[in-house]
């Protein structure tokens, strides 16, 4: 469906239809990057789980470089085609070939194979994210932005939860028993002691994705001004010098964005990695590993619908703010905690295994934490993206959003690199975490002095 104007608001099918975007596309971060397949990698597929989580952390850096030098340029040339869809169909193509390959990922394999993957994907999947939410001013009349941005994102969750669920309640079964969660024998016969119960997520995030865009492509209306695309590449790049030159000129949206940049670094290393700390931490496999997930998105989901009213009435940046607040308070605890302990020895605890998941006390503590994190990191998101939204014209969103793209890319190669260089000159993973709290604080001191919404104005609001 494309037309050429479009009308505020569109139709309530069209907005679902958009919706859906993120119920189809959050499943790959939960289940491949999150909970699943990157403690996987980390814990079972490398040699030990040090050298693990330098090879993710690297893995994921590569990404967001690449997304951080492109995703403006290709912001801009949706702008100068006006349309969206056929990009997101182009990328989709290409992350679901790549999460397929996932398969083979098999212990004994070499590390390369997914690695490549798994960087291949994520450049995919957050390209189509800088079309598809670019295309949110043209749907959605700008008191509603806030709402609708953090149901889309607590449906995305409420996705990666189904998903996560039904790995670990028919796909996953336990080394030592082989039964899943509910004491049958998984499906398709996948064997995890061969890390198929892992390496499944892949296909099975393709898979999703494929059925649950395809309303988007249906029923959401998109534009086409007919521009060639050579010709509106060549544009595309001169647009984007006049935009970073313009943003000189808007000091606030540029302070927004640099505090983006460095606070959603410190988010994205905490989502990214803070699975794959815990499972080296703790030892945790696929069906602990699957719950905590399941407790994080649970939170989640309730996180974003009772941000959707805060922002509402409060605003998007006080609800960023919040978030991140709460995220500090939840990074300092989970690098805080360790087996007998929490708040760095402060709480002592008993070591005796008390039998079952999460046996210890310890364990509990870091789920409390992770708690607190799962309650915020949706929120977070989903206000900075409607802050963003309602900071631009519907005819810049493109190159715009391009720009914010880049603001939640440029430095995560920097977020994602202090933990693993950290990790590595220090052998802890622990010490190397704590990098995040760095990236949470600054952006959080940055935003403070931002307006909103994001104008020329250099005062806050």
């Amino acid at each position: 469906m494309n037309h050429s104007e479009l009308t505020l608001p569109a139709s309530k099918k069209a907005v679902r239809s958009w919706m859906l975007f993120d119920w189809a596309a959050q499943p790959f971060f939960t289940v491949v990057i999150t909970f699943i397949f990157g403690p996987y990698f980390v814990s079972r597929l490398a040699s030990d789980p040090v050298v693990g989580q330098a090879a993710w952390g690297y893995t994921i850096t590569i990404a967001g470089v690449v997304i951080a030098l492109m995703a403006p340029i290709l912001g801009a040339v949706a702008d100068a085609t006006g349309a969206r869809k056929r990009w997101i169909a182009f990328f989709a193509a290409i992350k679901i070939i790549a999460l397929l390959l996932l398969w083979f990922a098999a212990p004994g394999s070499a590390l390369w194979l997914p690695m490549l993957c798994v960087i291949v994907a994520m450049i995919a999947a957050e390209f189509s994210i800088v079309f598809n939410d670019s295309m949110m001013p043209r749907l959605i009349a700008k008191e509603d932005i806030g709402r609708v941005s953090n149901i889309a994102w607590g449906l995305g969750y409420l996705g990666g939860l189904i998903v996560l669920f039904s790995v670990l309640l028919l796909l996953a079964g336990s080394p030592e028993t082989g039964k899943t969660l509910i004491g049958i024998a998984p499906l398709f016969g996948l064997d995890a002691i061969q890390g198929e119960d892992a390496r499944i997520t892949g296909p099975y995030a393709a898979l999703w994705y494929l059925l649950f865009i395809l309303p988007m492509f249906l029923f959401t209306p998109d534009t086409s001004k007919g521009v060639p695309l050579k010709s509106a590449i060549v544009e595309s790049v001169s647009e984007l010098k006049n935009t970073l030159r313009e943003l000189k000129q808007r000091a606030g949206l540029l302070r927004f964005l640099i505090a983006r940049m460095i606070y959603h670094d410190g988010v994205n290393g905490l989502i990214l990695l803070g699975g794959t700390f815990a499972a080296g931490m703790f030892g945790w496999h696929t069906i602990e590993m699957g719950i905590y997930g399941i407790l994080l998105l649970v939170v989640a989901i309730g996180g974003c619908t009772f941000a959707g009213l805060l922002d509402a009435r409060m605003g998007s940046k006080n609800v960023i703010l919040l978030s991140l607040v709460c995220l500090v308070i939840a990074t300092v605890g989970i690098i805080s905690t360790g087996p007998g302990y929490s708040l760095f020895g402060l709480v002592k605890f008993s070591v005796v295994d008390s039998g079952g998941l999460f046996a210890t006390d310890a364990e509990k503590a870091f789920i409390l934490f992770g708690l607190l994190i799962g309650l915020a990191f949706g929120p977070v998101q989903a206000s900075s993206r409607s802050y963003m939204a309602r900071s631009v014209s519907v005819d810049e969103a493109g190159r715009y959003f391009g720009i914010y793209a880049l603001s939640g890319r440029a430095t995560t190669f920097l977020a994602t690199m202090s933990v693993t260089v950290l990790t590595l000159y220090t052998d802890s993973a622990r010490i190397g975490m704590a990098a995040l709290i760095v990236f949470l604080v600054v952006g959080l001191a940055i935003l403070l002095k931002a307006p909103y919404p994001a104008s020329s104005s250099n005062q806050p609001s």
